[in-house]
């Protein structure tokens, strides 16, 4: 059967998940699928929008209408919050202005698409993190006489020590790893960034026995994923996420403050975050430690903490407060979800 060919819609597509995203704005893989997972949803509405089949869909079906109207059903129909909205509509806005690069014919229809306006949501909630005694009671709730525990305290001590992103540390390889002085660690941040941060003699133990524990010793145990499961896999996000959920449950028995929390991975990074800003580490520093865009993300640690608010009251009015011491493959119009889905 002669396959039909592809649409300029699954053309244009194809060619900014392989060279747009990755090549002229080096977008790291876990951004690239997030636009993906965008992307397609979107693609599944149109088609019901427009009555047709996904392989049919063109161009011309990419109207701001239709798009006001998966928005809205984002939230009507998969109950997404506002966060959520708007970042796939940020994934459709990038498409969008990829498009008008190519197709200028198109701009004004492209134009109403970047007008649609992003949402204001609610402010912002509190940040999560583990106060002092939250993280000894988790370190302490990983038995770390099994293989398991070892991997898994080494796991979420390298997360506090870095203050990285859950991928970043997923993605790190043994040979990112210094484990003699200066000891330290490389780390890929988003949009491909590198940047080098320090390790303390604890985490290096911690790391050491891990690897004396896992197969280091065969061939190529250097470019393996530091962090693997029973099949020797990378560890994934979510199951960091298990992992994380299983220790702070054993711990909240003996620590009650962890029960009312809504603990989750990036929960160590804003404890280090926090760490760091208490010890008197300054906001540039900081900034750099944990790969951040801007000094704007890192100063909302200053408004988070309550022990950082007692101590500037305590400056004001030091007798009436004072806080407690202490390869390229072609595709047709048919297999273009399938394809998106393999990136």
């Amino acid at each position: 059967m002669t396959r039909s060919p592809a649409t300029d819609l699954a053309q244009l597509v194809q060619r900014f998940f392989e060279d747009y995203l990755p090549a002229m704005r080096g977008m790291s893989t876990h951004t690239i699928r997030s636009y993906r997972d965008a992307i397609v949803l979107w693609l599944r509405f149109a088609a019901r929008d427009a009555g047709r089949r996904i392989e049919a869909l063109t161009l011309a079906e990419l109207t701001a209408g239709r798009i006001e109207r998966f928005l809205k059903s984002l939230e009507r129909d998969r109950h997404n919050g506002v966060g959520t909205r708007n970042t796939r509509l940020a994934a459709l806005h990038t498409l969008v202005r990829f498009l008008a690069q190519q197709r200028p014919a198109s701009l004004a229809q492209f134009q109403a698409i970047l007008a649609i306006p992003f949402k204001r949501g609610s402010r912002q909630s509190p940040i999560e993190y583990f106060e002092t005694h939250e993280l000894d009671g988790l370190f302490k709730s990983i038995d770390r006489r099994s293989a398991d525990g070892c991997r898994d305290y080494a796991l979420f001590a390298l997360m506090f020590n870095t203050g990285a992103r859950v991928q970043e540390i997923l993605n790190l390889r043994t040979e990112d790893l210094r484990l003699e002085p200066p000891c330290q660690v490389r780390l890929y941040g988003k949009g491909n960034k590198v940047r080098t941060c320090p390790l303390w003699p604890a985490t290096v133990q911690c790391l050491r026995t891990h690897l004396e524990r896992s197969s280091t010793h065969e061939p190529r145990a250097a470019a393996r994923a530091l962090f693997a499961n029973h099949n020797g896999r990378p560890l994934t996000r979510f199951g960091v996420r298990y992992l994380l959920r299983k220790y702070v449950s054993a711990a909240s028995a003996t620590i009650e403050t962890l029960r009312g929390k809504r603990l989750h991975p990036h929960s160590l990074r804003h404890t280090t975050a926090l760490s760091l800003l208490k010890s008197g580490v300054d906001f540039a520093t900081i900034s750099q430690w944990l790969g951040h865009s801007g000094l704007n993300v890192t100063m909302r640690y200053a408004r988070a903490d309550l022990d950082l608010k007692r101590a500037a009251l305590s400056q004001v009015f030091p007798d009436a407060i004072a806080p407690p011491r202490a390869g390229r493959l072609r595709i047709d119009g048919a297999e273009l979800t399938t394809w998106l889905r393999r990136l």
